[in-house]
């Protein structure tokens, strides 16, 4: 069983930056990601990495970034360049299923969620 953690998150002016950061407990997974909500609309994926390998979303590329330890059991995201749309609750999500990357109906271990609020 994988218990995933988050910590991380906050408010930031548009233009700013924020890292979010992650860690599952159990088993490597296979694949780990940061997924979003934003209010009032449904889960989005951010950014994923699996075996080694990301995946960025369209909304995440050229922005945020993602790495992962060599233990491969922690996600980092690096948000820059926020804009108000990105303001959402943050989640990162662990699966055993191989190249999962962003499709959240694949992962099984989720964590409690993170705020992340862009305003001036």
């Amino acid at each position: 069983q994988v218990h995933v953690v988050e910590s991380g998150g906050g408010t930031v002016q548009p233009g700013g930056s924020l890292r979010l950061s992650c860690t599952a407990s159990g088993d490597i997974p296979s694949c780990m990601a940061w997924f979003r909500q934003p209010p009032g609309k449904g889960r989005q994926g951010d950014a994923a990495i699996c075996s080694g390998r990301p995946n960025l979303s369209n909304v995440a590329n050229g922005r945020f970034t993602i790495s992962q330890d060599n233990g491969k059991n922690t996600l980092d995201l690096q948000m820059n360049k926020l804009k108000p749309e990105d303001t959402a609750i943050y989640y990162c999500a662990a699966t055993q299923v191989k190249w999962s990357f962003l499709r959240d109906d694949l992962y099984d271990a989720w964590g409690q969620g993170t705020q992340v609020t862009v305003s001036s």
